[in-house]
């Protein structure tokens, strides 16, 4: 199952996006599609890692279409 941001765009790997309006990009995409055994997809139904480096570091979001500060920008 893919994730989408909020704007309908798909999330994908390399994406750069904008957290809490700090610049950041997605490090990886945990779903069923590309991860069916994944312990975590398996139980809890996957997500975003999400790399900030100047707040956050790296965050892990599990609803990323529910999360309001977190904006597509452009695909590389």
């Amino acid at each position: 199952m893919p994730f989408f941001y909020q704007s309908g765009e798909e999330i994908k790997k390399g994406d750069r996006v904008l957290l809490h309006g700090e610049p950041a990009e997605i490090e990886f995409v945990a779903d069923s599609a590309d991860n069916p055994d994944d312990w975590y997809v398996v139980e809890y139904g996957g997500g975003v890692m999400i790399i900030e480096p100047k707040f956050f570091g790296s965050l892990f979001v599990s609803d990323p279409q529910d999360y309001e500060d977190l904006c597509f920008v452009s695909r590389v």
